[in-house]
C-alpha cells in the first residue's frame, strides 16, 4: 500500500519546459485552436483558420516551449521579448489537460525566469475570458483595456 507521501506525489503532476522546434509550428497551431475554442465561443470570436494562423503568422521556436507534464507535451507557451521585458504571446494547455494546474505551474515557470532576468512581464487576454482572472490570480494587474483584450502587467519579484 502506497504512504500517503507517494500518493501526493503521485498526483502532482511534475511540470516541465521543453524547446520547441520549426517542426512544431502546425502541431501548436491545431492544439491553440482545441485550447482556445471555449473561450473564442464564449465571446462569439472563435474561428479556428484564425485562430490557427496567429500562431503560424508568428511561429519563433526559440520562443516557443512545450509545457510538459511527467515528460509528455500537453501544451505550449510563448515568450517574446518586448518593450516592457517579456510578452507572454500563447499559454495554452490541451482541454483534456485544463483544470489540473498545470497552466499555473508552467506560468510560475516563467515567472521565475523573467524575476531572476529583472524583466517585466505582459499578456493579453480577451476581456471576457476567464483568463483574466487566471492572469490577475497569478499577480498580473490591468495595464489597459482596448475593445476586445485586456492587457495586463507583472513587475519582477522584489520590485515596487
Amino acid at each position: 500500500m502506497p504512504s500517503a507521501q507517494n500518493l501526493l506525489n503521485m498526483s502532482t503532476p511534475v511540470v516541465t519546459l521543453e524547446p520547441a522546434s520549426d517542426s512544431d509550428a502546425a502541431s501548436l497551431a491545431e492544439l491553440r485552436v482545441l485550447a482556445m475554442r471555449e473561450s473564442l465561443e464564449s465571446v462569439g470570436r472563435f474561428d479556428p483558420v484564425r485562430a490557427r494562423q496567429r500562431v503560424l503568422d508568428n511561429f519563433d521556436a526559440s520562443c516557443t516551449r512545450h509545457i510538459c507534464v511527467d515528460g509528455r507535451p500537453v501544451g505550449f507557451l510563448v515568450v517574446r521579448p518586448s518593450d516592457y521585458g517579456h510578452l507572454l504571446d500563447h499559454l495554452c494547455v490541451h482541454p483534456d489537460h485544463q483544470g489540473q494546474g498545470i497552466g499555473s505551474a508552467a506560468l510560475k515557470l516563467v515567472q521565475h525566469e523573467s524575476d531572476l532576468l529583472g524583466k517585466t512581464m505582459v499578456v493579453g487576454a480577451l476581456r471576457d475570458s476567464g483568463s483574466n482572472r487566471f492572469y490577475m490570480r497569478h499577480g498580473f494587474a490591468l495595464l489597459e483595456q482596448a475593445a476586445l483584450d485586456n492587457y495586463y502587467t507583472r513587475l519582477p519579484a522584489g520590485t515596487t
